[in-house]
């Protein structure tokens, strides 16, 4: 997959994580996600926060040029 799918997958999940947390402390849930709070209301709220993190860290893994990366680290 390019760089863009794995982008937008990882801002995708980041929005709708923070969305989903946000609407949560209002007491509103997005229908798709209402299989998130069954097991409890904690589990629901690490489950948003897991999301919103693993959004951030696709979105900053797909963004790196490992190329530059690896001619910086080796001096050239």
């Amino acid at each position: 997959m390019s760089k863009a799918i794995y982008t937008i997958i990882g801002f995708l999940l980041f929005t709708i994580g923070m969305m989903a947390l946000v609407l949560s402390l209002v007491g509103v849930q997005l229908s798709f996600l209402t299989w998130i709070d069954k097991p409890g209301r904690l589990f629901g709220f690490l489950i948003r926060i897991l999301m919103i993190l693993l959004g951030v860290v696709i979105v900053v893994l797909s963004r790196t040029d490992w190329r530059e990366e690896e001619s910086v680290d080796s001096g050239n």
